[in-house]
């Protein structure tokens, strides 16, 4: 009986190695419809790509990054994620990062160095991931914003994906609902009185490739859809994408009577307004000082959070109403505090000035 007992244990503790054993790995679909199995939960990680490091942000789970790209590191401002973990930047780098390494070969040696378990990419295709998973031995998991400069929901795919590699798929849920909560609120807000009239707005300056001047705008601007207000960049018509450069004919002709700059294109529109005051001085929401200054969202892809703060700020001037009870800089801290860990709004306001300020250029 002491045999057979002892048999028993043996075979129950074999059964339970083999189960541990299953659960610690996994196989997941990524977003090139790849099938990728790897361990669950690991603890070494890099990310590449537009983004990839801010959703990891988002989901708590950074202390798991063993390297990261120089552009994080050559460009610290304008990104909460990185403003709100300074720690990071002491990490070794695991890539060049930037537009020029998009769907591109890592360094294969860089990489291999820091021992990842797990490569989360955005904007890789299929092909050369497989390549680079074969190479590296190391799985590699693609992820997507969806379009460039906008905001899609396919990113809480991304989160979710992530998220389940990570255990940190509670967070994942956490951070969708507050963004959804808050998206809710603003469509809440506005939806009544835009119904009733809706307020017109362009935004210029908005960063494509690189910094970009007034003509430069969207067709799709989160911020602005949000709060139904009308984009006047849809006026245009453009061949693909959500860019638009807007002819300064047509702007003139337009005549918007609100006008943002995103706050990563000021410095070039400020130059340009000096060499051409007179186009500036032609349009009536210059004339009426309805010029104002946003937080750039779109930098190494959408800044979630800041695009929620650009709407709130959007949101209290062209519905001041339907806002009374926001302060513009107090929301910021609240959405930055949730999703990137830290309240990030003054070193935000330190590189680009108070969100929703008057232009303060050309007399």
């Amino acid at each position: 009986m002491r045999g057979k007992r002892s048999l028993w244990i043996v075979l129950i503790m074999l059964l339970s190695g083999s189960v541990t054993t299953i659960a610690q790995s996994m196989t997941i679909t990524d977003m090139a419809g790849r099938q990728v199995s790897l361990s669950a939960n690991p603890q070494r990680i890099i990310c590449l790509g537009p983004g990839t490091l801010r959703l990891i942000v988002y989901l708590q789970a950074e202390n798991k990054v063993v390297g990261v790209e120089n552009l994080e590191k050559n460009y610290p401002g304008g990104r909460p994620y990185w403003l709100a973990h300074p720690e990071l930047s002491k990490l070794p780098t695991c890539g060049p990062g930037g537009v020029a390494s998009i769907n591109q070969k890592p360094d294969l040696e860089t990489v291999l160095k820091l021992s990842p378990q797990v490569i989360f990419v955005t904007y890789m295709d299929a092909a050369l991931a497989n390549d680079v998973e074969a190479l590296l031995n190391v799985p590699v998991v693609v992820l997507s914003y969806g379009d460039f400069s906008t905001f899609d929901e396919v990113v809480y795919d991304a989160m979710r994906i992530a998220g389940t590699i990570l255990d940190r798929i509670d967070r994942a849920e956490a951070v969708i609902h507050s963004i959804e909560t808050w998206r809710a609120d603003l469509s809440r807000r506005t939806m009544s009185t835009a119904e009733k009239k809706c307020p017109k707005a362009y935004v210029g300056g908005i960063g494509f490739r690189k910094v970009q001047g007034i003509e430069s705008t969207q067709h799709h601007y989160p911020p602005l859809e949000w709060i139904h207000a009308e984009n006047l960049a849809q006026r245009i018509a453009t061949r693909a994408g959500s860019h638009v450069v807007m002819a300064r004919e047509m702007l003139l002709k337009l005549d918007p009577p609100f006008i943002f700059i995103d706050g990563g294109g000021i410095e070039l529109v400020a130059a340009d307004a000096a060499k051409k005051p007179e186009f500036y001085k032609a349009l009536t929401a210059f004339a009426n000082h309805r010029f104002y200054v946003l937080h750039p969202f779109n930098w190494y892809t959408t800044n979630i959070d800041t695009a929620l703060t650009d709407a709130y700020a959007m949101g209290k001037i062209l519905y001041p109403d339907c806002f009374k009870d926001i302060d513009p800089e107090h929301k910021a801290d609240e959405i930055y505090s949730e999703l990137v860990g830290r309240p990030v709004y003054e070193k935000m306001k330190a590189d680009y000035g108070p969100i929703g300020r008057v232009v303060p250029f050309v007399d």
